[in-house]
């Protein structure tokens, strides 16, 4: 999945002669946290966020600061066409809320947030849909998973996502979910063929 089919196309952008107060008001007004700094050619020349914002308003009245002096002069960016795990590796290792995002000639076409990132995550795993969910230990053989889920299949259920689990132990635990149905079946049929399930919901 690419960076530009999650990412806010033609976001609000504001430019260094922008004032403190007026880059707060639209923050505000919009329910955003972030703003990129542009040029009169929609080249990105620097990246503000709320917290910063708000934290120079009392110096920018009492000394003239301007959005250039507060704003982050070379932000880190990211490429429409770069791939989303590469954008969730960058906001989590810098610990940031979001990136602008500008294509080859430096012109912000976009952001991409982890509000984007997390509503990504949760209609890929489907968790927001009424579902049955198994928690399995498919065990250490490379056939595992192949063999759990067509125990599943078997027993009537379809399954809608999976998730897996670090391997920090010998345990290798796989999250199911699965379109509603009985789940007591499954799990006998699971158990009866030597699969341990850790949990169940629905």
């Amino acid at each position: 999945m690419r960076v530009r089919s999650l990412m806010i196309k033609d976001p609000i952008t504001i430019s260094d002669r922008t004032s403190v107060q007026e880059a707060i008001h639209l923050m505000q007004a919009n329910s955003i946290r972030h703003l990129p700094v542009v040029d009169g050619f929609k080249k990105l020349s620097g990246w503000v966020t709320l917290a910063d914002m708000k934290q120079g308003l009392v110096p920018a009245m009492v000394t003239g600061l301007s959005m250039a002096d507060l704003m982050i002069k070379s932000p880190i960016t990211i490429h429409p066409d770069a791939d989303v795990e590469t954008a969730a590796r960058i906001i989590y290792e810098k610990k940031i809320g979001g990136i602008p995002v500008v294509d080859d000639e430096n012109k912000v076409v976009g952001i991409i947030t982890v509000t984007d990132l997390l509503n990504a995550f949760i209609n890929i795993m489907g968790i927001l849909t009424n579902a049955t969910r198994l928690d399995v230990n498919v065990g250490g053989k490379p056939d595992g998973f192949e063999k759990v889920c067509h125990i599943i299949h078997d027993q009537g259920g379809e399954v809608i996502s999976v998730g897996i689990a670090p391997h920090s132990s010998d345990k290798r635990i796989h999250y199911f979910r699965l379109k509603p149905c009985p789940a007591e079946p499954i799990i006998k049929a699971l158990q009866d063929n030597g699969y341990e399930v850790v949990s169940f919901a629905g």
